[in-house]
């Protein structure tokens, strides 16, 4: 099996070492990115859609050669950038005065259009000033609202085996805060932490929409305190190499604030797994020092849950204090061997009344995600 190094070396080529369950549709075929139009439908630097659109390109074929230098340059409300496919290896800040930002994957194939970078947690700061922390260490750190991303991979490629002795060991691929952002054929790949659905604040209540997308990682690699729906998404759980017995981590760490009445719903997706049967638990709640009146909440709904999870314990506990049982964590209507129930307390169950509650509509309340990406066809 190749190296995470190696495996998204491959990438922009095309190649994959993983597929998505459910990708986004590509582009017509007369309309794809190729050596002379390497932004495809979506127009270039020569015929721009709109004076709100820059290119990107690693070849020196945009208006912009990194993301960063897009994102800079992209001052003001509603802008868009579209990213042409490569492997664009840095690390990428979006502050949060870049409302309505649209970034476009030109291909319409996450796979053609990678950005990636390989800080962890425990990875020393180039000035001295310590190591980057778990936030810090993220590939991409979008803080706006209004953000929507179609077609693109976000990755950290950090590997524990390159350093056996950190202990910080989160290498977040995307760290995501703010509100009304949306996700759409995306897909996510690292190991520990891999993406960050948080909020900015705990008194605001992030709303995130991750649609036919696909994240993979061991630990915790779904986590943070935003109001996030994952919609038709496909969770790879990895095997792991320095551990010699179960459990080898947890899909799921949500950490909602106590006051928000929603936390992280999964509906229509599927969790699939690399590691022996029953290796994996469906999530831990997180219960930060930050935040200790922390109170978790993920329901799973309506999705098939592969045999890599733990059926006896579905769920664990992270800290002492806050066992999984005093959160909110519920499942309905699941199918596959993980969602076999073999001890039923420790399978927590919506009723057919308590689900009609649990719904995107009641997630998100006035707000309704669209692909704005469409309107550039």
């Amino acid at each position: 099996m190749p190296s995470r190094r190696s495996a998204l070396s491959l990438l922009a080529g095309g190649s994959a070492a993983l597929v998505l369950a459910a990708a986004a549709p590509a582009a017509h075929a007369h309309g794809r990115p190729d050596a002379h139009r390497p932004f495809g439908r979506y127009g270039s630097p020569s015929r721009r859609l709109d004076a709100a659109t820059l290119y990107v390109d690693v070849h020196g074929r945009g208006d912009h050669t990194t993301v960063q230098a897009a994102v800079d340059a992209a001052t003001g409300p509603g802008r868009t950038l579209v990213i042409a496919p490569g492997t664009y290896r840095e690390t990428v800040g979006i502050p949060a005065d870049r409302t309505g930002l649209t970034l476009i994957g030109a291909s319409g194939d996450p796979h053609d259009t990678v950005i990636v970078y390989g800080n962890a947690n425990g990875t020393p700061r180039p000035d001295g000033s310590g190591t980057y922390g778990t936030s810090g260490s993220a590939t991409v750190t979008a803080r706006p609202a209004g953000l929507t991303a179609h077609g693109l991979t976000f990755a950290n490629d950090w590997l524990r085996a390159d350093h056996p002795e950190y202990t910080g060991t989160q290498a977040v691929a995307i760290k995501v805060q703010g509100d009304r952002s949306a996700f759409y054929g995306c897909r996510f790949l690292g190991h520990q932490d891999t993406l960050y659905a948080d909020s900015p604040a705990l008194s605001d209540f992030a709303r995130q929409y991750y649609r036919d997308c696909y994240v993979e990682g061991d630990v915790d690699f779904v986590f943070g305190r935003a109001t996030a729906v994952l919609d038709r998404c496909h969770f790879r759980t990895l095997t792991r190499t320095d551990l010699a017995a179960a459990p080898y981590g947890f899909v799921f760490a949500p950490s909602t604030a106590g006051a928000n009445p929603h936390g992280y719903l999964v509906l229509r997706s599927a969790v699939t797994s690399t590691a022996p049967d029953g290796y994996f638990r469906l999530a831990r709640p997180w219960v930060p020092s930050s935040d200790l009146t922390a109170h978790p909440m993920l329901t799973v709904r309506d999705s098939l849950l592969g045999a890599g999870i733990d059926t006896d314990e579905p769920y664990g506990t992270m800290a002492a204090g806050f066992p999984w049982q005093e959160q909110r964590f519920a499942e309905y209507h699941n199918t596959g061997p993980g969602a076999r129930v073999t001890v039923p307390a420790n399978r927590p169950r919506l009723t057919a009344a308590e689900a009609r509650l649990h719904t995107p509509a009641a997630w998100f309340g006035d707000w309704r995600p669209s692909r704005r990406a469409a309107a550039h066809s």
